[in-house]
């Protein structure tokens, strides 16, 4: 398809880019493109290289590579010619939404996403409408292509996007299934977040002569991030979360945890204490997984439970909070989680729980990143109370009256409470809102524990043990001397 360049003033048009594609994501207010679409976009127009990216979700990979793909897509060639790997479905359906947004202005150009959660049959019947560019995860794009219903043999460019994510997640037969049924005369493009001995190893198998390019991490430059941490015995994670979602009434954020089942455990356990919570795992099916998606891109949800897969995908630029209910294995994933928050010129924290044998790994953290962490005490009953108590005062201040409609139901409100004094009134009304946390945090405890104070006690008695195992023994084998028995 020939096209006119456009004359808008708008970076992207250094890249000779399609006028369709520069309109599409000027409309979307994109003019200055970023680190890794300034250097990804004019190697993939002009060259045929293999390409290694080491970049975090968040910096604009998937323009990086979808614009040049779109716009070197042959609407003639009915085959696949573009094959997006993604490690979830929801990464799966944000890249191709991105990428149909991306091309709205040009025409026959087709976009589908296959994954898991799905009926197959249906995303069967789509491929038979010769989309040429595939977006898919590997378990689902692997089972289409045994049942010989999407062919790849023909494809000229395979982007492997989250590539650590898709092999520790065990993708890596899956892969290699589908590599093999791909012809060697293709481009590999592979994004990765971390660049792990498992990818490393993928890449050498996989690519030769590749170029290598990185762009800085998310939240390096993220100045209006705090990075805070509590440390607490491990049985007291959870009163940790409930303290911190009671310290700030406005609080939109995600914890996240390290497996499945720890994030329902404390999205059931928040949402048991009436927060405002919820979850996603592999465990929901497609329609709850994008349902409690949707509410928290609203805000009808404050707090997201998740792992770091799960919230692959997940998009959100003014989440108040990040926090880590367990450090994660790898040091650059908390990068990751963290640039999550302090987004678009707002101000972020991230928070992380530790217990004591946990602050080395916490020093690795701030070595590696260039970030400091601040040691903060884990809010006490007092100070929760009082901030409540406040935020509740300011919200019954601001509240918008309705005079109109409430003006019906005074004569009742006056004849019920006229005997109340009006110190008593406000006595009343503010304990209907406030005494469930009066209750909890009446002999609410301390829970903060010093650094290395739990390891060195720790140490101390595991000590004490072995000295007095030791002495024990001793005894023990000068009565068996004294009695002419064997000494073990």
């Amino acid at each position: 398809m020939n096209s006119t360049k456009s004359s808008a003033n708008n970076l992207f048009l250094g890249f000779s880019l399609k006028s369709e594609l520069v309109k599409a994501i000027k409309e979307m207010g994109f003019n200055n493109p970023t680190p890794i679409q300034t250097k990804v976009i004019p190697h993939l127009m002009s060259s045929e290289q293999d390409l290694i990216a080491s970049a975090q979700t968040g910096t604009g990979k998937t323009a990086a590579f979808g614009l040049p793909i779109l716009d070197l897509t042959n609407i003639n060639d009915k085959n696949v010619q573009t094959l997006i790997l993604c490690p979830t479905r929801e990464l799966c359906i944000q890249i191709t939404n991105d990428l149909i947004s991306y091309s709205k202005y040009l025409k026959k150009i087709h976009v589908l996403a296959v994954y898991g959660g799905a009926k197959i049959e249906k995303q069967i019947r789509a491929l038979k409408k010769e989309p040429q560019i595939i977006v898919g995860t590997p378990g689902r794009t692997k089972d289409l292509i045994r049942r010989k219903k999407l062919n790849v043999r023909n494809i000229k460019r395979m982007i492997l996007d989250e590539a650590d994510e898709m092999l520790s997640m065990g993708f890596k037969e899956d892969l290699e299934n589908i590599f093999k049924a791909t012809s060697k005369e293709k481009q590999i493009l592979l994004f990765s977040a971390t660049m792990t001995s498992k990818v490393t190893d993928f890449t050498k198998h996989y690519m030769q002569n590749s170029l290598e390019i990185a762009v800085a991490r998310m939240n390096t430059a993220a100045k209006n991030v705090q990075h805070i941490f509590y440390m607490v015995q491990a049985k007291d994670r959870y009163e940790v979360v409930k303290r911190i979602a009671d310290m700030n009434p406005n609080i939109y954020g995600i914890v996240f945890c390290r497996t499945r089942r720890e994030t329902k455990d404390v999205a059931i356990k928040l949402m048991n204490d009436h927060y405002n919570a919820d979850t996603i795992h592999g465990d929901l099916s497609q329609p709850e997984r994008d349902d409690v998606m949707r509410r928290f891109r609203k805000r009808q949800l404050q707090i997201l439970v998740a792992t770091d897969v799960a919230a692959r995908g997940l998009d959100v630029n003014d989440l108040t909070h990040v926090i880590n209910y367990n450090l994660p294995d790898d040091d650059e994933i908390y990068i990751h989680r963290s640039g999550r928050t302090g987004r678009a010129g707002r101000k972020g924290v991230s928070m992380v729980i530790i217990h004591g044998r946990e602050i080395r790994k916490l020093k690795d953290i701030e070595k590696t990143s260039g970030i400091s962490f601040i040691k903060q005490q884990v809010p006490n009953g007092l100070d929760i109370c009082q901030k409540r108590l406040y935020a509740l005062i300011d919200k019954i201040e601001k509240v918008k009256v309705n005079e109109e409609q409430i003006e019906q139901f005074l004569p009742y409100i006056y004849d019920k409470l006229n005997w109340l004094e009006r110190e008593q009134l406000i006595k009343h009304f503010v304990s209907a809102e406030f005494n469930r946390y009066l209750s909890y945090y009446k002999n609410s405890k301390d829970i903060n524990v010093q650094p290395n104070e739990k390891g060195e006690n720790k140490r101390k008695r595991r000590n004490r043990k072995k000295f007095f195992n030791s002495k024990n023994k001793r005894n023990r084998n000068r009565q068996k001397r004294r009695k002419g028995k064997r000494v073990s």
